[in-house]
């Protein structure tokens, strides 16, 4: 997709309203997805997952941070940006799962760990602060750029769901941007441990903007992600600039995860995140 014009929950008109029964009212509830009358194709099903998968286990990871961040505001504040998250799962889970007759919770707890389609960059350990914040700047900064093509998809239901998850992610780089700048420009401790953070996420950043062949067979559907590495690389080294920071110069992790292969640590947040739906399945609360 080379192309980009500027959509709203509000211009998105008969045929998008028609095939997921979106208004401005429900907000693209994944109860609402769920009942559509459209089902997405395999492709878009496929190109969904992967877009839901990466934000459910960013989710989990930004969630272990509530009652741990360095002041009370952090822990508000990722927890917050964690049921965000959490909530564009939700949609892209119930749209992707809605192709195949699942739930959003089928598809969250009864998966095993090669069939999720996450990127590695989201199951990696929190760390420190800095690495959190590191990891959160370069994906929220990724996620912005790819929400904003999404909203010329020529799929209804994947356009509006990035045009709400647009608006939130908005705030998640600001948040992301505003800690590298004050750690990056702080102290010399901070300064070193921002920028040692970096060090450690960028093997994992080149993975985002990787193309397949399911990118080619969804067509504008999606966006293709190596189209928005130039941007990407403009925001990132404007923001370290500022921040007296630099853009690492370290080898790439190979990266799997769309394929379903996966880093030692997804296991590990699947074992947390689904152990109480397999003890008792069905169990409603």
């Amino acid at each position: 997709m080379t192309t980009h014009t500027d959509h709203s929950l509000d211009s998105f008109g008969d045929s998008a309203a028609s095939a997921t029964r979106v208004t401005p009212g429900n907000a693209l509830r994944p109860e609402d997805i769920a009942i559509a009358k459209e089902k997405p194709t395999e492709d878009v099903a496929q190109y969904a997952l992967r877009l839901g998968d990466d934000a459910l286990i960013l989710a989990q990871r930004l969630s272990h941070w509530i009652s741990r961040a360095p002041e009370l505001e952090e822990d508000i504040a990722l927890g917050n940006i964690a049921l965000d998250v959490l909530g564009h799962a939700r949609s892209f889970l119930s749209y992707a799962g809605h192709a195949w007759d699942k739930t959003e919770d089928d598809l969250a707890y009864w998966r095993e760990e090669d069939e999720f389609r996450s990127l590695w960059i989201v199951e990696q350990p929190n760390g420190d602060f800095g690495f959190t914040i590191a990891r959160q700047l370069v994906v929220s900064v990724y996620q912005y750029l790819l929400y904003t093509e999404l909203l010329a998809s020529t799929d209804g239901t994947i356009a509006a769901i990035a045009a709400k998850a647009l608006k939130e992610v908005d705030y998640h780089r600001d948040h992301a941007v505003q800690w590298a700048l004050r750690l990056g420009d702080g102290t010399e401790e901070s300064h070193r441990r921002m920028q040692d953070a970096l060090e450690l996420v960028w093997p994992y950043v080149d993975e985002m903007f990787d193309d397949d062949a399911l990118i080619d067979a969804v067509g504008d559907a999606g966006v293709r992600p190596s189209s928005l590495r130039a941007a990407f690389d403009a925001q990132i080294a404007s923001v370290l600039d500022e921040a007296t920071l630099s853009v690492p110069n370290v080898p790439r992790a190979s990266g799997g995860g769309r394929r379903g292969e996966h880093t030692e640590h997804l296991g590990y947040i699947l074992a947390e995140m689904q152990v109480l739906a397999r003890k008792h399945p069905g169990a409603t609360w």
